[in-house]
């Protein structure tokens, strides 16, 4: 993957308006133009074969549990219509600036998202994925075999490790292992925030599990970096949870928008798990202050949040 330093990324402002929108928007690039330069860096993307492969084990799996298996699922319907297993299969249920694919030499299974050269998400990725970032133990970013750019397009493909859903498919089998895995997003966000970024889109679906406890970030179509702005001010955020003086249309301060979209996933994740947590209920009272000046900053929020875990009980922790 290319090495970058801080040097060449570009700061973004604390102005009202976003980017240029034209660089930002998600891009639904021809794949087939591209196949033969993703497979020289080292991934293939799905065709017909693989999928049909991919049910069969998906059917095989669920007949080994005992569980009934249904064969009409429209994709694998899909793939087996056309004749050709070697052309490229797209996943229906993606958007079209994601294609599903497999990483050559492990055999694992990719995500790939094409992205503008000049967008936010490529500079964020881009910096949150360098060498002397990623090893960092708060930072929950997913992980990211390669950069692939195409400068003549002014395009940069980038290449995930395929993750799932947060909470949707799996519930965490306890209530230490479901803070855990807040701990891990409210982790990612304080990190963001020591580097001067701010996510703006924090929502239950930008954040994926291995299913191993481990808990990841993605799209960060809305990050915004501010390198030398101490006290920057936006407004316009177009994340999927907005504070309420956005959907005024007034300024924010982009952090404390963090920290109040953090409050009400952890009130969602919270719904959909079933744990009915008061202590949780307090601890996001101060984040979802009317008022951003109010709210607390995530690096109180964490300390706040490890204050309350030591005091629930470990019998409750570990209840299943």
């Amino acid at each position: 993957m290319e090495s970058d330093d801080d040097s060449v990324l570009s700061p973004t402002s604390s102005a009202d308006e976003y980017d240029d929108e034209d660089v930002n928007a998600r891009r639904a690039p021809n794949w087939c133009a591209y196949r033969h330069l993703i497979e020289r860096r080292g991934f293939r993307l799905d065709t017909c074969r693989d999928v049909k492969q991919w049910y069969q084990r998906y059917w095989e799996g669920l007949q080994a549990s005992g569980l009934d298996v249904t064969r009409d699922l429209p994709g694998y319907t899909r793939a087996c219509s056309i004749k050709d297993e070697n052309e490229l299969c797209k996943d229906a249920g993606l958007p079209d600036n994601l294609f599903r694919g497999t990483h050559i030499a492990s055999g694992r299974k990719v995500v790939i998202k094409s992205v503008h050269t000049c967008s936010r998400e490529y500079d964020a990725v881009r910096y949150l994925t360098s060498p002397h970032v990623r090893s960092h133990p708060m930072n929950h970013c997913i992980p990211v075999y390669d950069l692939i750019q195409v400068p003549a397009d002014c395009l940069v493909f980038i290449v995930m490790e395929e993750w799932y859903p947060q909470f949707l498919y799996e519930i965490p089998g306890t209530l230490r292992l479901f803070l855990g895995a807040l701990r891990q997003c409210i982790e990612h966000i304080v990190f963001m925030h020591s580097r001067q970024m701010a996510h703006l889109d924090i929502s239950m679906h930008n954040i994926l599990t291995d299913y191993q406890a481990h808990y990841a970030f993605i799209d960060f179509e809305s990050c915004r970096r501010f390198d030398g702005t101490p006290t920057p001010l936006i407004r316009g955020i177009r994340g999927t949870d907005v504070p309420p003086e956005v959907e005024r249309g007034d300024w924010t301060d982009p952090y404390k928008a963090d920290v109040w979209m953090l409050a009400v996933l952890i009130h969602k994740a919270c719904k959909i798990t079933g744990y009915n947590v008061p202590e949780l209920a307090a601890f996001t009272r101060p984040m979802l202050q009317d008022d951003y000046n109010r709210r607390p900053s995530i690096a109180a929020c964490l300390k706040a949040f490890d204050a309350m875990v030591a005091n629930i009980r470990r019998e409750k922790l570990d209840a299943c």
